[in-house]
């Protein structure tokens, strides 16, 4: 007997595709962007034909994913998927464009990591629907203009400054800036996914869930499925006491920050006298490159106001002092 793809994926893997928003209704937050994003595929639908080209950018977590997947269920076509650092070469680009199927969503993550050689020859695929080979080498060569079948790349990205002016001015279905989330949103996330995984969560576990998951879906999600499993092991129903200790030992305060941001907070204050600190001397002092304070450190104490940039470098803020005197948000 044969088996579903679900059933040949890691079980993780297959409770992440489960908790994923399958309508519009249920992806829950970012209410400007799906308003948006659904005139640009109903317009498309009436005229019979495939919507411009689309562009998400923001934190990691916050659904631009989810969202590539509700564009393609919304014009029932398929989906293929690939990464920018999965296109090295010209003919990686060539071998996944000549393989579409009409109407397909080509959804590229992260694809500022397209190389600048990469992007230009994606411009007249998606500007004209073609690709341009060159056959050959030296004297001999000679350049192959491919007809591609209709497609509509939807593009996600956490660092939209590092993608050209050029690519950027292609995606005439628009450029949309997907934001953290309010602590109610996440809590009608948590509740969702609670009744897809069959949970019985009390009402101050949901809340205290949400106040520690960083205004971000993917977190609150992972989390919620941490606190159950504590819960199991320890033979223990679910309660505000359960979740407590659970997140006392992933090491999670009650603001959602880390031993990492803890760890950050102490440096900047103590090796920096709370700043300014220039990005790279404070990465030196964590062992930690400068991209990983940028993408992954920084993003939510900045939210938090814990942390201030400045040209000088870094600064810990009032806030920020308070925050390390107290263990509580001032």
């Amino acid at each position: 007997m044969s088996s579903s793809p679900e059933a040949l994926l890691p079980k993780d893997q297959t409770l992440d595709a489960a908790l994923r928003p399958a309508s519009w209704d249920d992806y829950i937050g970012q209410e400007q962007i799906k308003a948006n994003v659904r005139i640009v595929l109903e317009a498309a639908k009436k005229r019979g034909g495939m919507p411009e080209h689309i562009l998400f950018y923001g934190p990691p977590g916050v659904g631009k994913t989810t969202l590539a997947h509700l564009v393609s269920r919304a014009l029932e076509t398929p989906l293929k998927s690939t990464s920018g650092v999965a296109i090295e070469r010209a003919s990686d680009l060539a071998a996944i464009l000549t393989n579409l199927e009409p109407g397909t969503i080509l959804f590229i993550d992260e694809i500022h990591q397209l190389s600048r050689k990469i992007e230009e020859l994606l411009y007249p695929a998606l500007e004209s629907g073609t690709l341009d080979i060159i056959l050959g080498k030296g004297p001999s060569a000679r350049t192959v203009e491919l007809s591609l079948p209709p497609f509509t790349l939807v593009g996600a990205t956490t660092r939209v400054a590092q993608i050209s002016g050029p690519l950027r001015s292609r995606f005439g279905g628009g450029v949309y800036q997907l934001d953290f989330y309010t602590n109610g949103d996440l809590e009608k996330i948590i509740r969702r996914s609670a009744e897809v995984l069959n949970l019985s969560v009390p009402k101050d576990v949901i809340v205290q869930i949400a106040a520690r998951s960083r205004a971000t879906p993917r977190i609150a999600n992972a989390l919620l499925k941490r606190v159950r499993d504590f819960s199991e092991v320890h033979e223990r129903a679910l309660s505000s006491v359960v979740c407590d200790e659970a997140c006392t030992l992933f090491g999670i305060d009650a603001l959602g920050l880390t031993k990492d941001d803890r760890r950050y907070l102490e440096t900047l204050d103590r090796s920096f006298r709370g700043g300014p600190a220039g990005v790279r001397a404070l990465a030196a002092a964590l062992h930690e490159d400068v991209e990983t304070l940028e993408q992954v450190y920084e993003p939510f104490l900045l939210r938090l106001g814990f942390v201030e940039r400045s040209l000088r470098g870094r600064i810990l803020s009032g806030r920020g002092r308070a925050y390390l005197a107290t263990g509580a948000l001032i």
